[in-house]
């Protein structure tokens, strides 16, 4: 069988050989689990598939959420040939060869469903290679992704296309998933009368992160464990289960949408002031793997944008942390992050920075480029003297506290404020000061030395 031919139409669930969570792979709608809100009696993907109208479709989810399973259910309920390949494997000419047989089976009245997966990793010519075979029905595309398909499937091509969301399988249904793999004798581990209590299920499944994949593997290990332990009869331990599990799976991809899923939600839980979320959004990142210099990278900017001049510590502090991270490295830096987390949730809070320069860089490409004003300008030669450089420059040490009444900035921005402190922390003893500032640059005062010979 080539690469691209469709896949043969035999059930080898049975064979013993083959992981349990292939053996245990749904082949009806009845045996598939979650996914309600699609397939549920009288929802619109279970009724479009009843009716044999499903078209076109995209199928948007995290990793095992039975995307491909679906699929093939949908190929067998329609008796439609069923061609699968990757997009990470496939090239414009192996789309042309699938689409070219898929043309020629159409004209002997079959039809054929092409699933591909990861298809967000297809560029925009292979994408549109698949267009006008989908607009003339010589075949049913369903994609899988695990990205945003507003951003990563061309609008052409999406338009054709029902999306429809899958979500994460819940605990219960992982451990109802279990339950019925290890009472099934057929496909499942029944013949081995192994037993497991629910608590040990539940732990499986609360592990596992809604990936019923994983969920069956650390069954069957549990399962040849609980075999070699040679207790009758056999029986899924507490002990036999930590065994299994090693490590949890924790659902992450470090280049897709749940990387910037989590530290979104990190940053926004910090911004909130809830450290105990922001440690949790944080083990979740660092559990998972993720680079711990870019989570320090993050956490530095959440100090700037979020605390500023409230609390100028929290800049140095994140700092330090990611100089902590960089010098002894992972796990040992893991603290180091936890007690930026920590104090910059707890910290007062001011964006007055982040508003300030936003509102500056607005007025840059808003208004023309002002030269600088003649008298901050140095006038090291008499030349530039000459020109006026320098001229009535008031040099601030030389007035009465030390403000002079002098603009400062281009004429056509003349008095604009652009930083406003708020009343947070150590920013409540600026906005004092510049209140104060403001008095003293005042026309009443008479500021009238002028030294355009000093530099500023």
């Amino acid at each position: 069988m080539g690469l691209f031919q469709p896949a043969p139409n035999v059930d080898n669930a049975t064979d013993r050989t083959r992981p349990l969570a292939d053996r245990m792979r749904p082949r009806t709608l009845e045996e598939y689990a979650g996914q309600e809100h699609l397939i549920g009696p009288g929802k619109p993907l279970r009724t479009q598939i009843e009716r044999d109208d499903t078209g076109s479709l995209i199928f948007w989810g995290p990793p095992r959420t039975g995307k491909t399973t679906l699929a093939k259910i949908i190929a067998r309920m329609t008796k439609a040939e069923f061609i699968e390949f990757s997009a990470v494997l496939a090239g414009i000419k192996e789309i042309k060869q699938v689409m070219a047989d898929a043309e020629r089976a159409r004209q002997y009245g079959t039809r054929t469903i092409v699933f591909i997966d990861e298809i967000h990793r297809f560029n925009k010519a292979q994408q549109d290679a698949f267009l006008p075979h989908v607009e003339k029905g010589n075949i049913r595309l369903i994609g899988a992704t695990t990205e945003n398909p507003s951003f990563e499937i061309n609008s052409a091509l999406l338009s054709r296309c029902r999306v429809y969301v899958l979500n994460p399988l819940g605990e219960d249904q992982i451990v109802q998933l279990l339950k019925r793999a290890l009472a099934d004798e057929e496909r499942g581990l029944g013949a081995l009368k192994v037993r497991a209590a629910d608590n040990n299920l539940k732990r499986i499944a609360s592990y596992t992160s809604g990936d019923a994949r994983s969920a069956y593997n650390v069954l069957e290990v549990a399962a040849r464990l609980a075999q070699q332990a040679g207790a009758h009869p056999l029986e899924i331990t507490d002990d036999i289960v930590r065994d299994a599990l090693q490590k949890r799976t924790l659902l992450y991809d470090k280049a897709g949408e749940e990387h910037y899923n989590l530290i979104s939600a990190l940053h926004k839980s910090v911004r909130n002031s809830d450290p105990d979320a922001a440690l949790y959004w944080l083990g979740r990142m660092i559990e998972a793997g993720e680079d711990p210099l870019y989570i320090a990278r993050r956490v530095v900017r959440m100090a700037v944008e979020d605390i500023g001049l409230a609390d100028p510590n929290a800049l140095s502090l994140c700092m330090a942390a990611r100089d902590a991270v960089d010098f002894i490295g992972m796990p040992e830096g893991n603290l180091a992050l936890a007690q930026a987390v920590v104090y910059l949730s707890v910290a007062p809070k001011s964006n007055a920075l982040y508003t300030a320069y936003g509102d500056v860089q607005q007025d840059i490409e808003q208004t023309a480029a002002e030269p600088v004003p003649l008298h901050l300008r140095n006038a090291p030669t008499g030349l530039m003297k000459g020109l006026g450089y320098g001229k009535n420059y008031q040099y601030a040490h030389d007035v009465e506290g030390k403000v002079a009444n002098m603009q400062c900035l281009p004429e056509t921005l003349r008095d604009r404020t652009y930083y406003r402190p708020t009343s947070e922390g150590i920013e409540k003893r600026i906005r004092e000061r510049m209140d104060e500032i403001k008095k003293l640059r005042t026309p009443s005062r008479g500021n009238t030395s002028s030294h355009s010979e000093k530099e500023s």
